[in-house]
């Protein structure tokens, strides 16, 4: 038990250099964004003085280092910060885009788990057979497809050709699970790769798995080979899965502003892309950390997951 706790605080410590890391990470990028934000904002052919108020409105005429204090301080206090070009609090912007990609992102893990093992264990079972040749030719033929021109290709097709999709979420609000078949097409393309990523690894765990002594032992003392294959294979195969899984949703999280931007979703993708455009720098700040800290936390679940199906696994170490 002590050598769990000891794993456990050695990786929560991990997690909290990793935040650190982000927030500065965050912060230095913003800083070496080119161009200089108080003449952006101080409109066409600004005067000396009206940029220069710009710049002391903005914080832009103090160090570095004192912005960052206070910015961390912010943090700290769950303050993220006010947007230059509204006024408004950042948190309110993440408030505001929070909701379609939770929903878009929980929507897409909820099919994948099942769909993505589900097309491993098939695939895995019948080992060089028509199925599996099948199942991996189609992963891997998707996986190749970038998702913007998958998007574009599946709105082409079943939205403005068959015309049995609607091509986009103009004119229906953040209400999203109101008008499911808003949801379909976005779906589909943040589901293509991960599950053709997952079931491939599966796959292989499960082919691993099936052929390592233990199974063998297990056969010979007349197992049958259902409880084989879920009971002791496919937790083992879904150790390196789970790791998979947490990077997938990390991949989410940018895969989304892609599919927001084409399906034109209120998400916080839309959201972040407004930002960049506007140079509103608060509010890019707040999402990059929002998005780095999502990543932290979801790794850090990811391993500790990982250690309890596979407890000797050197994924988990």
């Amino acid at each position: 038990m002590s050598a769990l706790r000891s794993w456990i605080a050695r990786r929560l410590l991990l997690g909290a250099v990793q935040t650190a890391a982000v927030v500065l990470l965050v912060f230095a990028l913003t800083e070496a964004l080119p161009g200089d934000a108080a003449v952006a904002f101080a409109g066409d052919q600004p005067d000396p003085e009206r940029i220069a108020a710009v710049r002391e409105a903005m914080g832009l005429d103090r160090p570095a280092h004192e912005r960052l204090a206070d910015w961390v301080t912010g943090l700290l206090h769950g303050d993220f910060g006010t947007s230059l070009t509204s006024g408004r609090p950042v948190s309110g912007f993440l408030a505001d885009g929070f909701v379609p990609t939770l929903i878009l992102a929980t929507l897409t893990v909820l099919l994948l788990v099942p769909v993505g093992v589900g097309l491993g264990v098939l695939a895995a079972r019948h080992e060089g057979r028509f199925t599996d040749r099948l199942i991996s030719s189609a992963t891997l033929g998707v996986y190749a497809v970038p998702e913007f021109a998958l998007g574009v290709l599946l709105m082409s097709v079943f939205a403005l050709r068959l015309g049995w999709l609607p091509p986009t979420a103009v004119g229906y609000g953040t209400g999203l699970l109101e008008h499911p078949s808003v949801l379909v097409l976005p779906v589909l393309v943040l589901l293509a790769r991960p599950v053709c990523s997952l079931a491939r690894l599966v796959r292989a765990g499960m082919i691993e798995a099936l052929a390592a002594p233990y199974t063998a032992h297990a056969e010979r003392y007349g197992v049958s080979g259902a409880r084989i294959r879920y009971t002791h294979a496919l937790p083992n195969a879904l150790a390196p899965a789970t790791q998979q899984l947490a990077r997938t949703i990390d991949w989410l999280l940018c895969g989304v502003i892609v599919v927001e931007a084409l399906y034109v979703i209120p998400g916080l993708g839309t959201v972040l892309m407004n930002a960049v455009a506007d140079r509103d720098i608060p509010v890019v700040q707040g999402l990059a950390v929002v998005f780095g800290l999502a990543t932290v936390v979801l790794n850090l679940g990811a391993d500790l997951v990982t250690h309890r199906l596979a407890p000797r696994s050197e994924v988990a170490a």
